[in-house]
């Protein structure tokens, strides 16, 4: 274990609380015209699944919990979880719905993930920054209609909605950022 300091740590990142291993769901630094900057880090409790939300000055030193993390291949997911591979031991490991959380929705089959595991067990997912995806239903284009700031609701191969601009199509394979679900750009296949 080494002490970080709170500003340091990000979404993924595995902290040593009284001796519980949380995960961190998101990290928030807010730096107030007034007062000290705080971090406001919303975290998962490994062990039982219950979330919590602390705050932390920027400079305040947090124990960070030393996890492996491995890339891993997506296999599928079943009744059991989500399934995958280290592709160099080929050693299978499940995780649970509530380790995959929302990311479950931009994962593929052959996939290559940062898995993080404490003990064997799956703790934490990153996915790759982007991923692409094809738009399966939209309005249609209005002629005329500038692309400025005006976009328009899109639902995606994977059953989310987006919002992209005027001049994308259904059919249109574009490139989608995991982090929020927002469009990138369209992609160059």
């Amino acid at each position: 274990m080494t002490k970080v300091a709170a500003s340091s740590l990000r979404k993924g990142s595995v902290v040593d609380m009284d001796g519980k291993l949380y995960v961190v769901l998101n990290a928030e630094n807010i730096h107030p015209g007034k007062g000290t900057p705080v971090t406001q880090l919303n975290m998962r409790r490994i062990s039982d699944g219950v979330k919590v939300s602390e705050r932390y000055r920027t400079t305040e030193q947090v124990e960070r919990a030393f996890v492996d993390q491995r890339d891993h291949t997506f296999l599928y997911q079943d009744g059991e979880g989500y399934h995958f591979m280290n592709p160099e031991s080929y050693d299978q490991l499940v995780a649970p719905e509530d380790v995959v959380g929302d990311l479950g929705a931009y994962l593929q089959e052959g996939m290559t993930v940062q898995l993080s595991t404490h003990n064997d067990v799956p703790i934490a997912l990153e996915l790759p920054r982007t991923v692409v995806l094809e738009i399966v239903e939209t309005e249609p284009s209005v002629k005329g209609q500038t692309a400025s700031s005006s976009y328009k609701p899109a639902i995606l191969s994977n059953g989310v909605r987006t919002m992209v601009p005027p001049y994308i199509a259904s059919g249109t394979r574009v490139i989608i950022l995991t982090e929020d679900g927002s469009y990138q750009e369209r992609a160059k296949d």
